[in-house]
């Protein structure tokens, strides 16, 4: 195994053991330094790794032959290139700075559940890091697999737990929504893998995109192979009509959420899609990926503005972002998708950890309209989220700047609906942050009791939050997030040297204008707003409150339909009457034919002569007659 493959998963791996197994008998010191040097020297390894990719001394790397059945025939390999050379830094490093918040935010804990919890943590990373580097579909599938049983884990981490507030789900239901959710879209990617395979005969992905290249696939199995595996990515990156899990799988910890929404799973879509750009090119589906994704980004930005659920608002803000990221890939703007993917990883991540320091202040209280003031009890916490709202909104020379504005611009040269509706995302976007500022952090405080307890989070937690506040403000212009900067440099030949055709300044100026608006107006709409003001809401606004009642539509259509044919038709007719029904007629078969033989044993002997010259008749009666 080489050096970087070494670094990358072996330490990950004794974390999950030794944390896993004998995490119990650790003390909350050990368990901790195990799980952050598991992750400290994966990074490491992704940066040995980038290293060797952009140096050119790096290759793929197969371990043996994994499956060999008939046609079939899959190596356990894994792939080094532009793609995943970026995908496996943003991984590792922004989890490693999550790992480190984790032993502050977690330490309530007990032993057993703190180890447990690095445990999980350090196992979804090692899962989504098959899912990067895999060189075929199939290893690509165990990893998002994988990545799905590691949410359902930390998501219902507390599984003991009840909601926090009546009406809310519990965190264990919150684990398996999100766990049965996925298996729709991953149902879809199944198929997208069987019309591969049956269409190529392989999964390798250079097997495949050569046969694609070559003609070897048909345009309507193209077509069709390109929105199955679509289908996946809405159910992994929580887009429309599959987003429904994404804000309920905030009942995990917040440091889980940041994990989830910034460095791993929610990626997995995105990734999927620019993995496979030689399909969707030849396809030409890449445009109904840029539709669900700007449809999505609005969509989510309506119950953002509505929510008062401080991480609620995130939530959605991550399934508005990724919608930002499938209209660059979808419209060819590859490297500018996965360019707003790593700065969104940085500022959503940031901000998340941010939320759960005003968490910790709060004891634990959600809920923004019993907050305010909260700048003069976390500074620290107050500046940092402040800059990765900067960042999200598009203020200019920060990092979200640079990436929002490549794919308006893909966007403005090639669908103007998509750009406009884009531009109004981004006003929405710096409003609702805004507004979240606003009612947190300025004001008076709006309950006494919490804000006097209110204090800033120690330095194991505000040290994440000052390095990714560091890398959102600046990594755009550090790494050179233009289009003839190092980074598009680096990515582009991946994608056949794709470029944005021209330079029109004007999307750019549009998009700062409307950051900018959306800043002041969230601003001056919300801060110092008592709590009964911020309550009142306007029909469309209650119906955003209430998230355009997709869940219960969701319930009317398909969970109570399900529910009432289990209950009256599965349940009543199917196994009561018909399966228990054949079981016991059986049964009351045997029972009568056992008490008709009864009565032929009764222990009489003259009922046996009489049964014995009976049946000598009848056989001589059958002799005679014959």
């Amino acid at each position: 195994m080489s050096l970087p493959l070494t670094l990358l998963f072996v330490p990950l791996a004794l974390g999950v053991v030794v944390n896993g197994i004998f995490g119990a008998k650790l003390s909350q010191r050990v368990a901790g330094i195990v799980g952050c040097a598991a992750i400290g020297l994966s990074f490491l390894g992704g940066i040995v790794a980038f290293s060797g990719v952009r140096a050119g001394t790096l290759d793929d790397v197969s371990l043996y032959q994994w499956i060999a059945a008939g046609s079939l025939s899959i190596d356990a390999a894994f792939r080094f290139d532009a793609l995943s050379a970026v995908m496996t830094l943003v991984v590792t490093g922004v989890s490693f700075l999550i790992h480190i918040y984790s032993v502050g935010y977690m330490n309530h804990e007990d032993r057993r559940g703190f180890s447990r919890f690095f445990a999980y943590l350090n196992l979804f990373v090692f899962a989504m890091l098959i899912l990067v580097l895999g060189d075929s579909y199939l290893l690509m599938f165990v990893g998002w697999e994988g990545v799905g049983l590691c949410s359902y884990l930390l998501i219902g981490f507390w599984y003991q737990r009840g909601p926090r507030n009546p009406g809310e789900t519990y965190p264990s239901q919150a684990g398996k929504k999100a766990f049965v959710v996925n298996r729709i879209g991953d149902f879809g990617f199944l198929l997208g893998m069987f019309f591969i395979f049956l269409n190529t005969g392989s999964l390798r992905f250079d097997d495949v995109f050569h046969a694609a290249e070559a003609g070897g696939i048909s345009a309507s199995a193209l077509k069709a192979i390109t929105l199955l595996l679509f289908v996946g990515a809405i159910g992994k990156s929580a887009q429309l009509p599959l987003h429904v899990w994404l804000p309920d799988a905030m009942q995990g910890p917040t440091s889980v959420s940041a994990l989830i929404h910034a460095a791993t799973m929610v990626t997995a879509g995105v990734y999927m899609v620019a993995r496979s750009h030689v399909l969707y090119t030849l396809a030409q589906t890449g445009e109904i990926v840029a539709w669900f994704g700007i449809l999505t980004a609005v969509f989510a930005a309506t119950m953002a503005i509505a929510s008062f659920d401080i991480k609620g608002v995130l939530a959605y803000s991550t399934i508005s972002q990724l919608g930002y990221m499938f209209v660059g890939v979808g419209l060819g703007a590859y490297s500018a998708g996965i360019a707003h993917l790593m700065t969104h990883a940085f500022f959503k991540g940031l901000m998340f950890l941010a939320a759960g320091s005003v968490l910790h202040a709060m004891h634990d209280e959600l809920d923004m309209r019993k907050m305010g003031g909260l700048l003069k009890k976390t500074p620290i916490t107050f500046v940092t989220f402040f800059v990765g709202a900067l960042a999200i909104a598009g203020f200019p020379l920060l990092s979200g700047f640079f990436s929002k504005d490549a794919i308006l611009l893909a966007a403005f040269q090639h669908n103007g609906a998509i750009f406009w509706i884009g531009l109004l995302t981004a006003f929405l976007t710096a409003f609702y942050m805004f507004r979240l500022i606003a009612i947190t952090f300025f004001g008076e405080p709006r309950d006494y009791t919490l804000f006097a307890h209110a204090h800033e989070s120690p330095p194991s937690m505000t040290f994440p939050l000052l390095a990714l506040a560091a890398l959102s403000a600046a990594a755009g212009a550090l790494l050179g997030f233009t289009e003839d900067g190092p980074f598009y440099a680096f990515l582009n030949p991946m994608f056949h040297g794709e470029h944005a055709e021209g330079g029109s300044s004007l999307p750019m100026i549009l998009s700062i204008v409307a950051a900018i608006a959306g800043i002041l107006i969230g601003w001056r709409a919300y801060v110092g707003k008592p709590a009964e003001a911020l309550s009142r809401a306007n029909p469309v606004v209650a119906l955003w409150r209430r998230k355009w009642f997709v869940d219960e539509l969701y319930d009317f259509l398909i969970v109570h339909p399900l529910r009432w044919t289990s209950d009256r038709v599965l349940w009543r007719i199917v196994d009561n009457r018909i399966i228990d029904g054949l079981v016991n007629l059986t049964a009351s078969a045997a029972w009568l034919g056992g008490a008709g033989l009864r009565t032929a044993h009764s222990g009489i002997v003259q009922t046996y002569a009489f049964a014995i010259l009976a049946g000598a008749v009848i056989l001589v009666a059958a002799a005679l007659l014959r």
